[in-house]
């Protein structure tokens, strides 16, 4: 992926509240679950937190585990975890223990927090501007290509976890319910208001921890246009395995595809060769599996590992053609049909003539193309 995979995790009361409005920071994990979280630390590339957070709780953020520390070295990685934090003004306390323990830091800012950034904390930390406002996409990008990222671990506070939510760049919620009810409405709650993506998040787990729930969840519903969100990438992952259990074939592409509603509903999936059909394709076969007039068709999205083909020797209709027939608008791709069969083959080109959005996210292409290898050779 262009940016990290995006992991936030928090604790609540069982009416919402991150936190109390006392002087002290309320601890609402149990101490298992604290274990828990500092071994979520030791596994990601980096750890973000609000100038919020930092000025509310004066946090460390640390890997306490010594055993943790030494498995990262022994792996090759620093023994903690970059942190990092994101301000607009850069106006932020230099004493505070977010600069002066654990490894290496950097600051998210704008163009004129930078400035302020730099006189405050000097080579305490990198301080990078993002222009005239932040980011979050670019910040994301940056993280991965310029410091490595690809765990990142969100621990606050609440407005940065709505914010990534709402634009759709969580790939994980990790959300411990306390036992206990906070009921003060000045109090700082997990999740503030706005426009989230619509759909219900797929439950991967949930745990009991001493007296504390552990559930973690995963975003279903797809972008929108040509903005692509976490859930796309998982949807387009699965794409890809699909594709690499097609049955081989030395003169056609191995191909996977699923049919997303907006609001994350599976509507179906296919393979090539499904069945064992010699000649069927994945978009086809999973489009053939929904009734033509399902009311979700149109906004739905087909995840196809390899662009839809539009021309085809073994049945009257391409791929291309049957996905403008379904009257679906979006589709997201890993992959660029090669010359292989069909020279200059351009899918894309045909559905983005008749106006539907196509997204390629060529950081699955490796895994599009593994089970076709013996046909690029």
């Amino acid at each position: 992926m262009s940016r990290p995979y995006v992991l936030l995790s928090a604790a609540v009361s069982l009416d919402g509240y991150l936190d109390d409005t006392g002087p002290d920071r309320l601890l609402l994990s149990s101490p298992a679950d604290f274990d828990r979280v500092d071994e979520v630390r030791a596994s990601v590339d980096a750890i973000l937190i609000g100038a919020g957070t930092i000025r509310a709780d004066n946090p460390r953020l640390l890997v306490n585990s010594e055993e943790r520390r030494a498995a990262r070295v022994t792996a090759g990685k620093p023994p903690y975890p970059l942190k990092v934090t994101v301000s607009g003004s850069g106006e932020l306390d230099p004493a505070a223990n977010f600069w002066h323990t654990g490894g290496a830091k950097v600051l998210y800012t704008t163009d004129k927090g930078a400035e302020r950034a730099a006189e405050l904390l000097g080579p305490t930390a990198d301080v990078v501007p993002l222009g005239p406002a932040l980011d979050w996409r670019r910040l994301l990008e940056h993280l991965r290509s310029v410091y490595g990222v690809k765990r990142l671990m969100v621990e606050g506070g609440g407005r940065i976890h709505t914010q990534l939510l709402q634009e759709g760049l969580a790939d994980e919620v990790q959300l411990v319910l306390a036992p206990l009810f906070v009921g003060d409405p000045d109090a700082p709650r997990l999740f503030g208001p706005g426009g989230y993506q619509g759909g219900r998040l797929r439950l991967v787990e949930s745990r009991r921890i001493e007296d504390v729930v552990l559930m973690r969840y995963e975003p279903t519903a797809p972008g929108t246009g040509l903005s692509a969100v976490a859930a796309d990438h998982h949807w387009l992952a699965l794409a890809c395995e699909l594709a690499a259990q097609c049955p081989p074939s030395p003169t056609a592409f191995s191909v996977g595809a699923v049919v997303v509603a907006a609001d994350g509903t599976e509507l179906a999936r296919g393979h090539s060769r499904e069945a064992g059909d010699p000649v069927v394709h994945a978009e086809e076969a999973a489009l053939a599996k929904i009734a033509p007039d399902d009311p979700r068709l149109p906004s739905a999205t087909v995840y196809t590992s390899l662009e839809p083909c539009t021309h085809r020797a073994s049945r009257p209709a391409p791929c291309a053609r049957l996905i403008l027939d379904a009257g679906v608008g979006r589709v997201v791709t890993a992959w660029r049909e090669p010359d292989t069969f069909v020279e200059a083959a351009d899918g894309t080109g045909m559905l983005t003539a008749a106006g539907v959005d196509v997204v390629v996210l060529g950081e699955h292409e490796d895994r599009a193309k593994a089970p076709n290898r013996h046909l690029l050779a």
